[in-house]
């Protein structure tokens, strides 16, 4: 099994890091997988309503967003983890996701979704529920942990000394393994939900 783990911070070894390597600790001593990409240190635009993905399968804007898509597809799981800005995450992270989430056609349906948020102090229940909407439109089951997936610090290494926040990073990493194997099992036995044609509605007619 694979998780692909996002990083929106620009801070290379920041705080947001340290929460995520937490949950890869508990990943690598349970065997699986993982792949990291800090998005939050480079140069990503945004969406420009093209829609040349359509019919590429792919964002017109060749960058990370399409070799993340690559990932994606293959991996079981996923983390999105973002300091806080402004009570929302990094926006360079959400121009990231964006382009990824809209230009890829492939079906995530039970690929484990998880947000992990990092603030001095407030704004983490409001990027956390904004980063947990990229995976309910998708199918996601979305990971939970002991409460809400949230971490404290400000300078540099503050974060590791959030008892509570590590601890609920390796609860939330504990809990996406488990909902990982069983959605492998529930898959092997029963297959995915059956899914209707999608019917499109919008407010003008």
């Amino acid at each position: 099994m694979k998780v692909l783990l996002i990083n929106g911070s620009p801070h290379k070894d920041g705080n947001t890091f340290l929460a995520l390597a937490e949950m890869e600790k508990i990943f690598a001593a349970e065997g699986i997988a993982v792949e990291a990409i800090q998005v939050g240190n480079r140069e990503i635009r945004g969406c420009s309503g093209c829609y040349a993905c359509a019919k590429t399968g792919k964002c017109a804007f060749d960058d990370i967003v399409n070799i993340a898509a690559t990932k994606l597809s293959e991996c079981d799981g996923m983390v999105i983890a973002s300091p806080v800005y402004y009570a929302s995450p990094n926006g360079t992270l959400l121009a990231f996701l964006d382009r990824l989430f809209y230009s890829t056609g492939f079906d995530k349906t039970m690929k484990v979704g998880a947000s992990v948020a990092v603030a001095r102090r407030g704004g983490c229940s409001a990027t956390f529920d904004v980063l947990n909407k990229y995976f309910t439109i998708s199918g996601m089951p979305v990971a939970s942990s002991q409460y809400w997936n949230s971490v404290h610090g400000r300078g540099p290494g503050e974060a590791a000394e959030d008892k509570e926040g590590m601890q609920t990073m390796r609860t939330l990493a504990k809990n996406m393994i488990f909902l990982m194997r069983s959605i492998a099992l529930g898959k092997e036995k029963f297959g995915l939900p059956e899914k209707e044609e999608r019917t499109a509605t919008n407010f003008i007619r």
